[in-house]
């Protein structure tokens, strides 16, 4: 588990991870002449590296000529970067876009202008402050996707609180970890969700909530925990959110109207937990890519976030995009398929679904000069959101056979694609609206603005040939400022001079596109032979009774790992192991043949949609008698 800081600045964005914790902070990316002084200092007669460095590649529009001769890319741009902070861009919006939806929350009947949602926040922030809560303080908010999770992820950054996003499915051990970590002062969260009971767990780990008064209580277990915020029926011993709301006076408004002047982008601001993968799209509000992308790009572009469940729904997703016309769709691969294989996925009318995006970033709309001025969005993961005029696809890799799908069977007209981690908060490489259809189904786009990346041999550190693969790194404003009290961590993924060290497998080519091979960790190695599951996952994804295809490695006592192929076959169709197998031969090398093949009902999810490799090896392990 890892956590990282974000910042008050959208574009700005940096995440320290806690192990991985990742703080974000409102700082700025080195300016290109930095970025040259700083290779300066390692530069010696006879070294290609400076030739290769002092090489842009300008990103405000596709590139069209070849000019790149080294793996190493730097996103040039005449477009500036921003030096707001969060609150800031909210308010520039609601001055902009006044009676404009920012919010709807189909589940709970929520619907907010920007007026209305600026208002909120600073009321909320005001209420923070009555409280006792001070700049610099974290506070946890863990719960699903509602109106409340982003109204403190703006109210916390408005009043320099730093916001702890806390994974609503965390049990026991691992919400007082967390709260431990990053020393909570207070938690928001419902009364429960589902099966999770969040105030009762709360209570086993701080049963000095039962006889708090007024809300405030000291805990033996959490000395820094002093407060639980309710957000739906009131409760023993916390706050509830209307408290919160009503308890800033005039003093807590001019308090807060001053702090403004001297918070900085510069400023952390956001606190993520996150698991050792890469994340490539929008996921649910406790996670950087939801909150980031979705939240941030909502207050700065002013466009309309639509969720359609609390939690992850197929079908609700389908019925927001239906009933509020959304025009553009994010979403992990595997919530794509499943929206795929809904029976009757052709009752729905999604015709006002202009696009969907494999992956992205906030840098999207600066890349999509042709798009509406106003943008509807969806959310299939518990945030996501659809907006302007492409879907967006992440969280692993997205097969080309399900990209095709979306067009044939969801009539989606056009894809953005792209990539990224938590800790580059979260994006990176982001591709353009123009591509053609090679671009967005092989590659993940173009380096962001003001960011560079470079590929290198995962053993020497040096930079491979270009076209070769080898790790991805990325230097940017965006990477992550440090992994939260944890400097043995942090300086394991990031070099002293600033490269993020990704752990994934890609390539780049002579415009600059970039190739996602694989995950190191995920690489199979069957026999000497490198193997990397994403090559054998599209492919299967092209066998007409596959719906989803996951890729592993199992032990084996001759080879040290066997290729195993877990598969989830579409409704009412039939398959044997030999038909997959008899499929592959001749068409793929024969060690990436599958030796194994498993058919599933379901695969181990994480909370925002993404496949559990680890828990599926365990499971096919066992499962296999290996």
């Amino acid at each position: 588990m890892s956590a990282v800081w974000i910042s008050s600045s959208l574009l700005r964005s940096r995440a320290a991870h806690l192990r991985q914790l990742s703080v974000f902070s409102r700082r700025a990316v080195l300016q290109p002449l930095q970025v040259v002084s700083s290779l300066q200092k390692t530069w010696t007669p006879g070294n290609p590296t400076w030739l290769w460095c002092s090489r842009s590649l300008y990103v405000d529009s596709p590139p069209m000529v070849p000019g790149q001769s080294f793996s190493y890319v730097h996103g040039a741009s005449s477009v500036s970067l921003l030096g707001q902070t969060v609150g800031q861009s909210l308010q520039a919006a609601a001055d902009r876009w006044p009676h404009r939806e920012a919010l709807v929350f189909l589940q709970d009947g929520v619907r907010k202008t920007f007026s209305q949602f600026q208002e909120d926040v600073d009321q909320a922030a005001a209420g923070l402050l009555a409280l006792g809560l001070k700049r610099g303080d974290r506070l946890g908010v863990w719960g699903p996707n509602t109106y409340h999770w982003i109204l403190f992820q703006f109210a916390t950054a408005k009043s320099g609180i730093i916001l702890v996003s806390i994974n609503p499915a965390y049990q026991l051990k691992e919400l007082e970890y967390t709260l431990r970590k990053v020393q909570c002062k207070a938690v928001v969260c419902p009364t429960q969700f589902k099966t999770q009971r969040f105030c009762d767990m709360l209570r086993q780990i701080c049963p000095e909530m039962e006889t708090a008064e007024s809300g405030v209580f000291r805990s033996s277990r959490l000395p820094d925990l002093c407060m639980v915020i309710v957000t739906d029926s009131r409760q023993t011993g916390t706050v509830h959110v209307e408290d919160v709301m009503q308890a800033g006076s005039r003093k807590h408004h001019q308090e807060l109207q001053d702090l403004q002047t001297k918070l900085s982008f510069d400023d952390p601001i956001n606190i993520q937990f996150t698991s050792p993968i890469r994340a490539c799209v929008p996921v649910p509000l406790y996670h950087c890519i939801g909150s980031v992308i979705g939240g941030m790009c909502m207050a700065l572009h002013g466009i309309t976030l639509v969720f359609p469940s609390a939690g992850y729904d197929s079908r609700a997703n389908l019925e927001a995009i239906q009933n509020e016309r959304c025009n553009f769709l994010y979403g992990t691969p595997t919530m794509y398929i499943d929206m795929l294989g809904q029976p009757d996925l052709h009752k729905y009318d999604l015709s006002s679904v202009e696009s969907v995006g494999v992956s992205g970033a906030a840098l999207i709309f600066s890349r999509c000069l042709w798009c509406r001025s106003h943008f509807q969005s969806v959310s299939p993961v518990p945030l996501s959101f659809s907006v302007g005029v492409s879907g967006f696809t992440g969280g692993s890799l997205c097969p080309p056979e399900v990209m095709r799908k979306l067009k044939t069977d969801m009539n989606v007209k056009d894809m953005i694609i792209g990539y990224g981690t938590t800790e580059n908060s979260p994006a990176a490489f982001v591709g353009f609206p123009r591509d053609n259809e090679e671009l967005k189904t092989e590659t993940v786009g173009c380096i962001l603005n003001h960011a560079e990346a470079k590929v290198v041999d995962v053993s020497s550190g040096e930079v491979v040939p270009l076209g070769d693969s080898g790790e991805l790194l990325i230097r940017a404003y965006s990477v992550m400022l440090e992994y939260w009290d944890d400097s043995d961590k942090t300086n394991e993924a990031i070099s002293k001079d600033r490269w993020y060290r990704t752990g994934d497998i890609a390539s780049l080519d002579r415009f600059g596109y970039c190739r996602i091979v694989g995950r190191i960790k995920d690489m199979i190695i069957r026999g000497g032979e490198n193997i990397y599951p994403a090559e054998i996952e599209q492919f299967l994804h092209t066998h007409p009774n596959v719906q989803e295809a996951q890729v592993i490695g199992v032990r084996d006592e001759r080879m040290g790992e066997q290729v195993c192929a877990c598969i989830r076959l579409k409704e009412g169709q039939d398959c044997s192991r030999e038909e997959i197998r008899d499929f592959c031969r001749g068409q793929i090398s024969h060690f990436k043949i599958p030796h194994y093949v498993v058919f599933v009902d379901i695969f181990p999810l994480t909370g925002s949609g993404k496949i559990q490799k680890i828990k599926l090896r365990e499971e096919m392990e066992k499962k296999l008698g290996l």
